[in-house]
Formats: structure tokens, sequence, C-alpha cells
């Protein structure tokens, strides 16, 4: 028995709600937030569903559409997420691993760079190619290249606070 419209959309963002879950925190602080605009690209995806080619990959689809709606929602609320660590750091945890400082550290990076940086260090951390990265955020693979190397570049000079040096 075939799938309807409906199962098939459901069965599809399940499989693919590790990618939505990313894309959401990474563009939203508080849990409230991340609430809203999941549902907000939820409700985008499922409008955009018929008119979704299934000769296409569904998770390159999916991110574009969901990148666009997060983008779009940073600015209507004029927030671009930047973190001031001065004013937002918590006191270190003497209880926390190096690892999960690393992380926070990582996290507080990608939150402070702009949205279409931000989007592709989604997809190059989520293992996509260059050929999707490019085809998700509508650039050529040799500019997604060349901001992924900026981009590590930039949080080399940050973590090793080397910032402003260089051959």
């Amino acid at each position: 028995m075939a799938l309807s419209g409906h199962e098939t959309f459901v069965a599809l963002v399940r499989e693919h709600g590790r990618m939505l879950a990313q894309v959401v925190h990474a563009y939203a602080r508080s849990e409230d937030e991340r609430k809203d605009l999941q549902q907000e690209v939820l409700a985008q995806l499922w409008r955009a569903f018929p008119g979704y080619d299934s000769e296409r990959r569904f998770s390159t689809w999916m991110y574009r559409i969901a990148l666009n709606v997060a983008i779009s929602s940073s600015r209507r609320r004029r927030e671009l997420l930047r973190i001031d660590e001065a004013a937002t750091a918590p006191a270190p945890d003497p209880s926390s691993t190096e690892r999960d400082q690393q992380l926070r550290s990582l996290q507080r990076f990608v939150s402070s760079l702009p949205p279409l940086d931000r989007a592709l260090v989604l997809l190059y951390l989520d293992e996509r190619s260059q050929k999707e990265i490019a085809e998700v955020l509508g650039i050529t693979e040799s500019n997604v290249s060349t901001r992924i190397h900026r981009i590590k570049q930039r949080l080399r000079e940050q973590l090793t606070g080397k910032e402003g040096e260089g051959p």
C-alpha cells in the first residue's frame, strides 16, 4: 500500500529530524524560540511539499528551506545571534571536561558567524559534500571551498589567540 502525501512527509521529516534540530539550534537562542522556529520551518516545509521533486535529494531541499526560514526569522527579530562573551559567558565549571569546554567554544564561534557562513558550517559539520553545500546555499563550489578555508583560519586564530597575525 502506498503512503499518503502526509505520511510520506512525516516519514521524511522524521528521517532528517537531526538536521532540522541542528538548524533550529543554531538560529534560536532560547527553548521557546527553538520551538517557534521549528514550527515555522515545519509549516513552510509542509506548504512547499507539493512542489518537492522526488527525483532530488530530500535532505538538500529540506536544508534549503530550513535555512531560509531560519535566516528570515533572525532578520525579522533583528537578531543575528552574536554572543557577547563578556556578558553571557558562564563562570567556568570545574567539573566540566575539556571536551565540553571546547564544544561550547565552537558553538559560540559558530553563533557569531554571519547567517550564510553559519549555514555553511552546519552543512560542513554534517559532512555534506561541497557540491551539495553549494546547491543548498546557492553559491559556487569554489565559493564554498574559499569560505570553509577562511572560517577554519578564523577559528584557528581565535583558538590560538593570534587574531590579526598571519603570513
